[in-house]
This record gives structure tokens, sequence and C-alpha cells, in this order.
């Protein structure tokens, strides 16, 4: 039973990641139709300028983390200003190569800055505190560190579902994920609403990498595995549902943790992968998408 419960409380901590990462992929693609493949890159500088602030520069540990979000979320909005604003009305073939050519881009820029070698460096930097250990009701031990990860994933996600649904700037995305020509014409400036939806995509995946650096090592490719995990979860909640991507974070993030402890560790990538083709067969639309008939 304790080896269960632990067993949950790792597959909650990963499924929160996930679904911080699998948000940029899908708020993105409903106000753009873009897989922003680079999205898990933009991860993993997150890690990595944490590291930078944190262990090189000798920040305050939340100054390191808002300086990591800061310049992640400016990353994204100069991703999309340089490579995705000139394609808008191109072919979404040409838009989805250039998100793969960033991500290629991105992954051995870090790999040039700060080597190939994975660093633990975060990990060993955080405070003790987070990493002491607290008994939960049936003797499962839960780390200060991944308590704070699952509070704090489901505080930014009530913040963003509340930001989406009662804010201004969240309405102005939900237009121009309706129909961006009709929001523009009734004033809406899309490529300002585009630019803060890269923003936030950004940041949330800034504190993911954050959350993966302080439990385990960092590298530079450590975006692709995480991120193809992240889309995968999207897609299983319903690519452009934001709730739905909080929803298949946390049902993959359980779903891999129960896999590799009781069939096989060796199947933790592969587990993603099946469960996103069996929602494309059975449920294309996802967990909460719906499907939408277009006219011709």
């Amino acid at each position: 039973m304790t080896l269960f419960l632990e067993q949950i409380i790792n597959g909650l901590v990963l499924g929160g990641i996930y679904a911080l990462i699998a948000v940029g992929y899908t708020m993105v693609y409903g106000v753009i139709q873009l897989i922003n493949f680079a999205h898990g890159e933009i991860f993993m500088f997150g890690a990595y300028f944490a590291f930078l602030c944190l262990v090189v520069l000798k920040f305050p540990l939340w100054l390191a983390v808002l300086a990591s979000i800061l310049l992640c979320a400016l990353m994204g909005v100069v991703i999309d200003l340089i490579a995705y604003r000139p394609l808008r009305n191109a072919p979404r073939l040409s838009a989805l190569i250039t998100a793969i050519g960033i991500s290629l881009i991105l992954q051995n820029m870090a790999r040039m800055i700060w080597g190939a070698e994975p660093r633990r460096d975060l990990a060993n930097a955080k405070s003790g505190f987070l990493s002491q250990t607290v008994l939960i009701p049936g003797g499962a031990q839960l780390s200060y560190l991944d308590l704070s990860i699952i509070i704090l994933a489901i505080l930014l996600m009530v913040g963003l579902n509340r930001l989406i649904s009662l804010t201004r700037i969240g309405k102005a995305m939900r237009a121009c994920a309706q129909d961006k020509m009709a929001a523009s014409l009734m004033g809406i400036d899309t490529n300002r609403v585009i630019g803060v939806t890269f923003a936030i995509g950004s940041a949330l995946g800034a504190v993911a990498g954050i959350m993966v650096g302080m439990r385990e090592t960092i590298e530079p490719t450590m975006g692709y595995y995480k991120g193809v995990a992240a889309f995968a979860a999207a897609v299983l909640g319903g690519i452009g549902n934001i709730t739905g991507a909080m929803l298949g974070g946390v049902v993959l993030g359980i779903a891999e943790v129960l896999g590799a402890g009781y069939i096989s560790s060796g199947y933790r990538v592969a587990i993603s992968y099946i469960l996103m083709i069996l929602v494309i067969v059975f449920r294309p639309a996802g967990l909460l998408g719906r499907a939408s008939a277009k006219r011709a």
C-alpha cells in the first residue's frame, strides 16, 4: 500500500510538470493552430537559466526563479516575432518545419553554451527545507519539494483558468482562438494577443523546467523527451483545451509512473506514445476536446 501511494504521489508530481508544459502547446495551438515544437526547448532553457542565476551568479532562489521565468517569457515572444509572425499566412507545413528548426537550433545552442554533460548543480543547490520529507497517511514519504510542485502546479493552473475566463486579455485570446479575422475586425490586436500567449506558455514552461531541474539532472536534450510526453498529454486531454491539457498531464504522469513501477521502467516513454495513439484512434478530439466539422 505504501509503495502504491508513493507511486501515485510521484505520478501527481510528474503529471503537474507535464500539465504545465502541455498548457504551452495547447494555448499556442488554440490561438494560431500551430504545434510549437520549440516549446520543449524553452522548458529546457528555463532549467538552465535558473542554474545560471542560482549557481553561477549566486542569486537568491526566488530571484533566480523570477529571472528564469521572465527570460523564458521573453524568449517565447522573440521566437514568435522572428520565426512565426512572418509565416502567419503561410501554409501550416511551413510553420511546422520552422518550429522543428527552432527546436534544433535551441537544443544545439544550449549544448554549445553549457555543454552536453548532465548537471545536478540545480538539484544540489536547493535549500535544505525543500530536501526534507514529511510522512503522510498510509506511511508514504513526501518531500517538501514534491509537495511544493503539486501545490504550485494547482495554483498556476487555477490562476491560468481565471486569467482566460475573467480578464480582458483572456477574452481576447478566446476571441482569436475562435476567429482571428473577426477578432481583428472587432479591434483586437491579434499579434499582441499571440505574443502574450507565447509569453504565458513559455513562462509556465520555465516553471516546469525549474521544477525538473531541482528534482533531476538537466541536459540539452531534456526538452525533447519531456516535450514529447507533454505533447501527448495535450493530445490526450484535447489539443486546444486548457483544462484538457491539465487533465491529460495528470493522467499521463500517473500512467507513466505506475507503468514504470509495475511493468518496466524501459516502457516509460512508450506509454506516452501508446496513450496518444489510443486516444487518436478511439477519441480523436481528446478527453475534453470537441469534434468540429469544417464547411467546405
